[in-house]
Order: C-alpha cells, then sequence, then structure tokens
C-alpha cells in the first residue's frame, strides 16, 4: 500500500528541487543568451557553443577529460572488478573487512584531503628519483584510479553475493579450468555491476575538479581546470555553454547507469523466478 505524500511534504520536496536545480536551469538559459550579459536574457543564440569549437585551448581541455577518464575508468574496473573477485573468495573476516575499510578511505576522505596528500606523495616520490616535473598525466592517472576503486568494488561485489556460489564449481566438474569458469560463468554473472562501475567511474572522472587540480601538471589540463581558470578573468556565457555541456553528459550517463541496473535488476528476478518454476 502506497503511502500519500502530505502538502507539507510536497512543498518541502519542491523546494529542494527548486534549490537543486534553479541555478542549473538558469545556466542552461543564459548559455543560449545572443549577448554576453550574464543578467539579462536579450535572444536565443548558439554562437558561444560555436565558439568553444574554435577555442584550441577548450578542445585540448576536452581531449585530455576524456583521454584520463576512459583511460582511468577501464584500469580501476578490471582492478576492482579483481579485487571484488579476490574479497568474495576471501574466508578471513576479519582481514576482509579490514581491506574493504582501507579500500573506502578515499571514498569517504574529503577530496582536497586526498587531493593534496596524493600531491605531496607524488613530490615526495619525484625527489626521491631525481625528477624535476613530477607532476603530470600519470600523477592524474593514480590518483584518479585510487578514487574510482571503491566505487567498481561496491558495484560489483553485491552482484558477486548474489551470484550462486556452485556455478563455478559446477562448470569445473564439468571440464572447465578455473580460468574458463571465470570467464563463462563468473564474469556474465556480474556484469551489470561492472558495467555500473565502469560508467560511475568514467562519470566521477570526466567532473572530478578538486584531485585533478592538486595532481594536474602544467602540461595537462582537464576541463573543470579549464572553466575554473577561465572564471578568474570574467564569467562569460561561453562557460555556461561548456558547463552546459558537461551537465548534458553526465545525465545521459547516469540515465544509462539507471537503465543498466534495472535491467540488470529484471534478468535477475527473471532468473530466480525460473528456477523457482525448474
Amino acid at each position: 500500500m502506497r503511502m500519500k505524500m502530505s502538502p507539507l511534504s510536497k512543498l518541502y520536496v519542491a523546494f529542494i528541487m527548486l534549490l537543486l536545480y534553479a541555478p542549473i536551469v538558469v545556466m542552461i538559459v543564459f548559455s543560449f543568451n545572443a549577448s554576453a550579459s550574464t543578467s539579462v536574457m536579450t535572444g536565443f543564440s548558439l554562437k558561444w557553443y560555436q565558439s568553444l569549437l574554435h577555442d584550441s585551448a577548450t578542445i585540448n581541455a576536452l581531449k585530455n577529460t576524456l583521454i584520463l577518464a576512459v583511460s582511468s575508468s577501464l584500469i580501476a574496473t578490471v582492478m576492482g572488478t579483481a579485487a571484488a573477485v579476490g574479497l568474495n573468495v576471501y574466508k578471513n573476516k576479519f582481514i576482509k573487512k579490514t581491506v574493504m575499510g582501507v579500500t573506502n578511505i578515499p571514498m569517504m576522505n574529503p577530496e582536497i584531503v586526498t587531493g593534496i596528500s596524493m600531491m605531496l606523495l607524488f613530490v615526495f616520490c619525484a625527489r626521491l628519483i631525481g625528477v624535476t616535473d613530477a607532476l603530470g598525466f600519470g600523477t592524474m592517472l593514480v590518483a584518479h584510479v585510487t578514487f574510482n576503486l571503491p566505487y567498481v568494488i561496491l558495484s560489483v561485489l553485491p552482484k558477486l553475493r548474489q551470484m550462486d556460489k556452485y556455478l563455478p564449481e559446477a562448470a569445473m566438474d564439468l571440464g572447465c579450468t578455473p580460468i574458463q569458469s571465470f570467464f563463462k560463468v563468473t564474469l556474465p554473472s556480474i556484469s551489470t555491476g561492472i558495467v555500473s562501475g565502469l560508467m560511475m567511474s568514467f562519470t566521477l572522472s570526466l567532473d572530478d575538479f578538486v584531485i585533478s587540480y592538486f595532481t594536474q601538471g602544467p602540461s595537462f589540463e582537464t576541463l573543470p581546470i579549464r572553466i575554473f581558470s577561465m572564471t578568474k578573468k570574467r564569467v562569460t556565457p561561453d562557460m555556461y555553454a561548456l558547463s552546459t555541456l558537461i551537465f548534458v553528459v553526465i545525465l545521459l550517463l547516469l540515465v544509462l547507469l539507471n537503465v543498466a541496473q534495472v535491467r540488470g535488476e529484471k534478468k535477475m528476478h527473471n532468473k530466480l523466478n525460473k528456477g523457482k518454476r525448474g
């Protein structure tokens, strides 16, 4: 039985939604402004989006962002899936909880603490080996993989726990090697969790600013850092346009993530129903 929301509850939800999305709506509307004003709408125009296509610094930042997001999310997904599988089969509960607690530290830590600590670590290691330019793409990649790992592990572990633990053993009894059993039985069963972790990692890496700011090098700039550097001069509608594009991409990724999770739950539900009927 569904509980009906009271008028006060509806008003509260509407107020929260207004606080969350009103600034985004204003940003999207003014990204189509015909003039350079950020307070008065004078007409509809796409010139700010067109100007982004001719801005070499923005295009370069976009390429860097995509390269970093794709590479870090792929590495984090592979490492996170392997870690989740290892944690799932590990029998010592104390060590398992300890490892999970340590793994979740980057997720629970304030981003500024993680960013500063990783910057200091990279600079310290660079001085030990005599490298002058310590920060760059490599340090940002390591930092992004580090804070993406817990999200992948937390996405894959529940799928491993839902899976029938005797299925891989049955596959090996039928002649499969452990590796074949993993790729033919375990991997398809946890594929929805892997996809969810991959998309979440990509989204987090795409819009990260704080950790990227502290671990970036002078020759590698991402879109969030590019927007921040643009605001130091003057807020213009082309910043609104760039921010709108990032928002739309992230929104689409979140929609795809939710669709993948819903489909995975339906498949799992259908399998359980078939098993009960059988």
